[in-house]
């Protein structure tokens, strides 16, 4: 893991290595299930982890609202963001989208799945805030805890799962340009899920949109 102050040792790659560099933010635990299929295959991409929770052993160990002590300028080819945005603090949200901005490398991107508060608050008009809506491995999850953590696992004393703001497709794609991305699509999937993908100036959109959508998820209009 990289200390504060120091040079963030998973950043320097042999010039040969020709792997793309995927900087996986908020990662959680060490395991393919947390990464979008088409990062999986590690002769294309090389994962290196960020999170603030040193207990699930990062490479890196830091929030992403501000990671200028441990990740350079454009060192990363894409950046995977996945159900942590939301447990930000409403204002560390823009801080934490300007450093995507700042870390990806010309024509990088960021992805992104976050909950959709179009969907929660029509689950709630329709059945309240405590029914349970689908089932995680961490057990039945509720309206309420989409909205706000989960409970169980804050109730255990793990404080990360705390949800601090929430977004809608339109809210979200607006903070990516508000950011300095260059360009932001997004969309709903059937459950409860909110996706946005960012680029950078330069990027390639569509080689870009074509690789996610032959991996399964379709920005389409």
């Amino acid at each position: 893991m990289s200390q504060p102050g120091m040079p963030s040792v998973p950043f320097n790659t042999a010039p040969q290595e020709p792997r793309r560099v995927l900087l996986h933010v908020g990662c959680g635990p060490k395991g393919n299930r947390q990464l979008n299929p088409m990062y999986r295959d590690t002769s294309q991409w090389r994962e290196i982890r960020l999170d603030l929770d040193p207990t699930v052993k990062p490479d890196i160990v830091c929030s992403f609202v501000d990671m200028r002590a441990h990740v350079p300028d454009a060192s990363a080819d894409a950046i995977w963001s996945s159900h942590n945005i939301e447990h930000l603090f409403d204002h560390e949200v823009p801080l934490a989208l300007a450093e995507f901005v700042r870390v990806l490398k010309p024509g990088g991107y960021t992805l992104i799945r976050t909950p959709d508060l179009n969907a929660i608050v029509e689950a709630i008009v329709k059945n309240g805030l405590e029914f349970p809506a689908y089932m995680s491995p961490a057990g039945p999850i509720t309206p309420l805890d989409m909205l706000y953590g989960h409970r169980p696992s804050i109730a255990r004393g793990n404080t990360f799962m705390a949800h601090h703001t929430t977004f809608t497709d339109i809210r979200l794609a607006n903070l990516l340009m508000q950011a300095g991305f260059a360009e932001a699509r997004t969309r709903k999937d059937s459950g409860f899920d909110l996706w946005a993908v960012g680029f950078t100036e330069d990027a390639d959109v569509p080689a870009i949109l074509a690789e996610l959508e032959a991996h399964g998820l379709s920005f389409r209009e």
